[in-house]
Order: C-alpha cells, then structure tokens, then sequence
C-alpha cells in the first residue's frame, strides 16, 4: 500500500473533496496531556490555509499561534483528542504509545470521514502508521504517512498548531490550578524539573498531572524508606 492505507471494504464512506491534517503536541511532555489536533478542509480552500499562515507550530511563537487559530475556524474544521497522563502512563509500560496515538488519530479520521488523511508518523516506519491509523478510522479515507509531515505538508502543520494551542491551553489552566509554574513541562526545562524535585515527594495518586512513566520522574521521586523489623528490635 506504499505511505497509505485504505481501510477495509464496507467501511464508512467519506466526504468527497474534503482534506485532514493530524498532527500532536506534548508527546515528550513530562507533565500534563498529550493532545492530537486535526484539521478538516475543501482541496479548493488548500491555498487559503497556506495563506492563513498554517505551518510547523514549532517554527512560531505563542501568539502567532493563537492568530493563526483563529483564522483557521473560518476555513475548515478543527478535531482534538486529549490523552490524559494516565491514558499515556499506561501505553508506555505496555509498549504501546505509539499506539494509542494511532488509535487517537484514527478516531479523528472516523469523524472527519475526509476523502484524504495526510499524517505525522510517529513509528519508525510510516507506512505501518498509516496502516494502524487507517484500521483504526474504518473508514474509506485514503491515509498518507509521512515523518515531518507537520513542516511539509500545510494541512498537517494547520492541524499541529490546533494541537499545540491546545495543549498551552491546557497547560495554562493546570498552573492557575496548582499555583505553580512549572514551565514548559518539558524534561529539558529546569523549571519543570525544580518543580518536579518539590512535586514528586507525594504519593503518584495525588499527582495525576505528572507522567510517571518517564524515566525523568521516576530519576527525580525520592526514594521510599522501608522500615525493617530490626529498626524496632530493642
């Protein structure tokens, strides 16, 4: 099937001359969600996108990212999938988030139903992304595959600022709730790791917004004291 997959016959049918770009954020985060964003076009409204600024989420700041949010609501569609901590917690001890992303872009794909899907590979091997996301859809929707997707493909970098305005947001309501700035919540951040050095003394259970699973949590969580019989011998 090269870098698409087509879902199985007797999937659901699509929306004829209608376009989808997935894309996530917060993938590597240590704190808060993942989000997949997605964004659902006309092909005759492409070169509208293009001008509306869509691009890479990486390669502009926060607030050209909110404007260029907001001109995409009046071009096309704007899906989102969040993955909680423990949603993503879980998929990494078992080997699977990658996985769970495909699930997650999979089920954008099922709503959207557009003729085309054109998504960033998070595996090694796009073309078997594209192959889980497209099982994942049922759908009809031809699924393209691409690593980088999000800085070469203008539908794919309209739905990573979806994806990233979405998780700041996110991100934003988690430090007014906690009082605390965490910064990005990136483990290369040395705010979010002294935040995580004071955080990680409570218990997992209290902290639902950290991802235990990283190997920089687990680095950073005191270490638990046992207390042995003999510490009580007389």
């Amino acid at each position: 099937m090269g870098a698409a997959g087509l879902a199985a016959r007797g999937a659901r049918p699509v929306a004829e001359g209608t376009l989808l770009g997935i894309d996530e954020a917060g993938r590597g985060s240590v704190l808060g969600p993942l989000v997949v964003g997605g964004f659902l076009v006309r092909s005759e409204h492409l070169d509208r996108v293009a001008a509306a600024g869509a691009c890479d989420s990486k390669l502009v700041g926060a607030e050209e990212r909110g404007r260029i949010y907001r001109r995409l609501a009046h071009l096309g569609r704007r899906f989102s999938v969040v993955l909680s901590p423990s949603e993503v917690d879980s998929a990494v001890r078992r080997g699977e988030l990658n996985l769970l992303e495909a699930r997650a872009f999979g089920r954008i794909v099922r709503e959207a139903r557009p003729a085309e899907a054109y998504v960033d590979a998070c595996d090694p091997v796009a073309e078997r992304f594209g192959r889980t996301v497209a099982a994942f859809a049922g759908t009809r929707s031809r699924i393209v595959a691409r690593h980088h997707a999000d800085r070469d493909h203008v539908l794919v970098g309209a739905a990573s600022i979806v994806a990233k305005v979405l998780r700041d947001r996110a991100v934003a309501r988690l430090r007014r709730t906690l009082g605390a700035e965490f910064g990005s919540g990136y483990p290369s951040d040395p705010r979010t790791i002294a935040y995580l050095r004071s955080a990680l003394r409570a218990p997992a259970e209290e902290l639902p917004w950290v991802r235990h699973s990283w190997s920089t949590a687990a680095r950073l969580k005191p270490p638990t004291t046992v207390a042995t019989l003999d510490r009580f011998t007389p």
